[in-house]
């Protein structure tokens, strides 16, 4: 990061002075453990990472028996399984006892960049006792707070977007170019940037995230839960939330096909010096909607509300090639996103009639119009894939008083670039394909699933 903003500075000299603030933004849930001087005692743990601590009944009695009357008791065993926190009190107890604040990265980059460790309210996503809803800390006796229970004095101090976190020290513009004393701004995570990014601020509008997750993501005013026992996340926006749904291995599944199944685009991507997911793009058109009867299912990675689910490709023919199965992935991964657009729908009481578009799948026009066909909706593309970026400036730039408000800064920020008009009779095979085939998928293999998690668990014991 030194580097690259080092060689910005080079390159912009003449310009350094009209710099009137610094925001950062950044991947969540990637957490560090620091010592009393403020020093990493172990490597990050990214939030990709797969290890899972021990569940040996920790939770108190009472809790215990309230998860299991409202239907918690699963979703509370995978959330303290995956949470890094518990892995580390069990697996390194003693760079436990020695961390002195347990942190996420950005505020770890906070305190490298200012001398002062604090970390954004936006940025409070991840495994960690947040009481979202009241955007603070949990208090001690909470009902969650044992899912998660790090002791309140290794957290850090909270503050809210858009607040001064401090300025630019004097080794950080050493090391950046960045000039000394400007102030650094408060902002959110990747994804809260993102939807901001997209102009996503008001109702009737959605913000999807085409990245390794694939995302679906609202702004509102009023706070409720997307998913069942999932939390909406604190929006960049102070008096906002952002609910979300994840499809957790979202555009990474097209990379995964396309280095184990597709030598040959690789070979002819090399040649014609474009990505291989060019050449595969350029194939879509010669597989129609519904891929042929070809379904897939996204679930490559449980998760907290369908905790025994696995991946699913329904349909396979021999007239199937490996062009069918790439569409099928795009397909796959639009159907999980449009029943979690349902979802939040239904959950929220409002009706989204626009779709804007992010991420490094977004730079396909053809799964840009996939989409726009599959959802029935328009999907729009502003000037740049990478919105996060944009929606932390825009954070700054509000902040500094350079605009009187978000709309102010976004009317002159943000400009919409592409617009994808559905196709309304492929939309009518993509809706007939989720009513009668994609949404009956899961409900009909979940004891399939249990049986086979049962299976291998007996056998890795064995």
């Amino acid at each position: 990061m030194c580097e690259v903003c080092k060689k910005l500075a080079e390159r912009n000299s003449d310009k350094l002075q009209n710099i009137i603030c610094v925001t950062v933004t950044l991947i969540r849930d990637t957490v560090m453990c620091l010592d009393k001087d403020k020093k990493p005692l172990r490597d990050i743990i990214l939030w990709l990472d797969k290890r899972e601590a021990k569940f040996d009944d920790p939770f108190p009695a009472s809790k215990r028996a309230m998860f299991k009357m409202v239907g918690m008791e699963d979703a509370t065993v995978v959330q303290y399984k995956s949470s890094v926190c518990n892995w580390i009190m069990q697996n390194e107890p003693e760079i436990w006892k020695k961390t002195d604040k347990y942190v996420f990265l950005s505020a770890y980059l906070n305190y490298k960049l200012t001398g002062r460790l604090v970390d954004s309210i936006g940025n409070m996503v991840g495994h960690i006792p947040f009481d979202y809803k009241n955007k603070k800390w949990m208090s001690k006796n909470a009902l969650t707070r044992c899912i998660t229970d790090v002791p309140a004095e290794k957290l850090p101090e909270l503050i809210s977007p858009g607040d001064t976190i401090g300025k630019i020290t004097k080794e950080a513009s050493i090391l950046t170019g960045i000039p000394e004393g400007t102030p650094l701004i408060a902002t959110g995570s990747d994804k809260g940037c993102e939807t901001l990014g997209l102009s996503v601020i008001h109702d009737g509008s959605a913000a999807l995230s085409f990245g390794t997750t694939a995302t679906i993501q609202v702004a509102t005013k009023t706070y409720f839960e997307p998913q069942q026992f999932m939390p909406a996340y604190p929006a960049i926006i102070k008096d906002m939330f952002n609910p979300e749904i994840q499809i957790y291995r979202g555009y990474w599944m097209l990379s995964w096909f396309i280095k184990e199944f597709g030598a040959a685009e690789r070979a002819a991507a090399e040649t014609l010096n474009i990505s291989p997911e060019e050449v595969f793009n350029s194939h879509l058109k010669d597989v129609p909607p519904g891929c042929d009867g070809l379904v897939l299912q996204p679930y490559w990675t449980p998760g907290i509300t369908l905790p025994n689910a696995r991946g699913t490709i329904a349909g396979f023919t021999d007239v199937h090639t490996r062009y069918h199965l790439y569409r099928a992935i795009i397909e796959g991964i639009n159907f999980a996103l449009m029943d979690a657009m349902y979802t939040i729908e239904k959950r929220s009481g409002k009706t989204i009639n626009t779709l804007y578009v992010s991420g490094g799948g977004s730079r396909s026009d053809e799964i840009l119009q996939i989409t726009a066909d599959m959802f029935g909706l328009p999907v729009k593309r502003i000037q740049t894939h990478e919105a996060c970026a944009l929606g932390s400036s825009l954070a700054g730039f509000v902040a500094m008083g350079e605009f009187r408000d978000y709309d102010a800064a976004i009317h002159a920020m943000v400009h919409e670039k592409d617009e994808f008009i559905p196709d309304m009779k492929n939309h009518e095979i993509y809706a007939e394909i989720f009513n009668e085939v994609y949404s009956k998928l899961y409900k009909r293999l979940d004891g399939v699933y249990k049986r086979e998690k049962f299976i291998f668990k007996r056998r890795n014991k064995e």
